[in-house]
């Protein structure tokens, strides 16, 4: 089995090329000269393809973080997914951001991203809380033994680790997590998970 996983919804762009559980490929790429990382995801996607000898064709499965995040960068990545899986025929699978980076916790992950207007994007306790205050977070990381995993922005204020701070490699986890995912896997059901309307809606 074949993977391609691809996220261009946080900070840095992950793709990650798997052939029956083994990474052949894993890049992080960062914003280069004012362009936005999403601009290198095509060319990324064909150069991992080509160093691997591997055919677009033989893909079977797509893999992409659905959001949240950038609202450029989800576009970016369930488009192009969308438009590959149909051209391909082979299966896709969208994983939350938020799931992603509940894996970099240990045990009892509570994830808090940034959504601007004194709010966070919410996992605990296995599940998505949407769009949340920021008090009512930090009263919830203080009712619980809570793993927490943000942001730059939002550490200084709920504490716990920033996965902006290392190069987590968490387009594989992506892959990981999109290879066990159990669904019918047609890009149609393929849609961007946008917890807050983009902005301008």
């Amino acid at each position: 089995m074949i993977t391609l996983a691809f996220d261009t919804c946080l900070d840095k762009m992950y793709a990650v090329l798997k052939r029956d559980g083994n990474i052949l490929s894993s890049r992080i790429v960062e914003n280069k000269d004012n362009k936005y990382h999403s601009a290198f995801l095509i060319s990324t996607l064909q150069e991992i393809l080509s160093e691997n000898n591997i055919k677009p064709q033989n893909i079977n499965l797509i893999a992409v973080n659905i959001g949240p995040g950038s609202f450029t960068g989800i576009r970016a990545c369930v488009t192009v997914a969308r438009v590959m899986a149909q051209q391909l025929n082979c299966k896709t699978a969208g994983i939350s951001s938020l799931e992603i980076l509940a894996q970099l916790a240990k045990k009892n992950p509570l994830v808090a991203l940034d959504a601007r207007k004194n709010c966070a994007y919410l996992y605990c306790d296995g599940e998505i809380k949407g769009a949340v205050q920021l008090e009512k977070v930090q009263e919830i990381i203080k009712s619980g033994n809570y793993t927490v995993i943000t942001d730059d922005k939002l550490k200084p204020l709920l504490g716990g680790i920033s996965y902006q701070s290392e190069n987590y490699q968490l387009g594989e986890i992506l892959a990981d997590l999109a290879e066990k995912k159990d669904d019918e896997g047609n890009w149609r059901k393929l849609k961007p998970l946008y917890i807050q309307p983009p902005p301008g809606v």
